[in-house]
């Protein structure tokens, strides 16, 4: 996979991040990120229509971008919107994962982390409450093998439910990643 092709894979993750449910997204970015891109397209192209997850023309001109066949007809019956809903809340949360914290506050750094933050996230809608953590990244850190090494850790150590997303330090935030760290507390 080249270089733009690799970014706009980050990109439909990332955005899609809050729409697509937590284990199907999960899949997605370790199928990319270990190299397994016909498992993680077939992931993402079979998740989109149960799901529900709404993608935007700008999203679907990307997403075919990222395509071994950019005229899949499976893209053709994910729902249109014009607006990507915000479907979670974020805020600070009650008690911290110490176990989770100390466990991230320690591998980040491995990864290329500039900074750490925890929010928890409460749906809007049926998926459970969570607690996120974003990682801010230097530029030119691979996220997805961050996000990769970041999420395996806690749920191979810790057995730990809770959610990592990886940013760049520098770049523009999406709105899920935005309205994460705008309420997360710094670890």
């Amino acid at each position: 996979m080249d270089v733009i092709t690799y970014a706009a894979v980050v990109d439909v993750c990332a955005r899609l991040a809050g729409r697509l449910s937590d284990d199907v997204l999960d899949s997605i970015r370790v199928h990319y990120a270990v190299g397994e891109g016909y498992l993680a397209e077939s992931t993402l192209l079979l998740s989109l229509v149960p799901e529900s997850a709404g993608i935007t023309s700008e999203e679907r001109d990307l997403i075919r971008r990222i395509l071994e066949d950019p005229d899949h007809p499976e893209l053709d019956d994910v729902l249109a919107v014009d607006e990507v809903p915000q479907v979670h809340r974020f805020g600070p949360g009650g008690a911290p994962d110490l176990r989770a914290d100390a466990l991230l506050a320690a591998e980040a750094p491995k990864h290329g982390s500039r900074s750490l933050h925890r929010a928890w996230r409460e749906p809007h809608g049926g998926s459970p409450a969570t607690w996120v953590y974003v990682v801010r990244v230097a530029p030119g850190t691979d996220e997805l093998l961050a996000y990769s090494g970041l999420s395996s850790r806690l749920s191979v150590e810790l057995r730990a439910p809770w959610l990592v997303e990886v940013v760049t330090e520098g770049r523009d935030l999406l709105p899920y990643q935005a309205a994460a760290l705008a309420a997360a507390v710094e670890i």
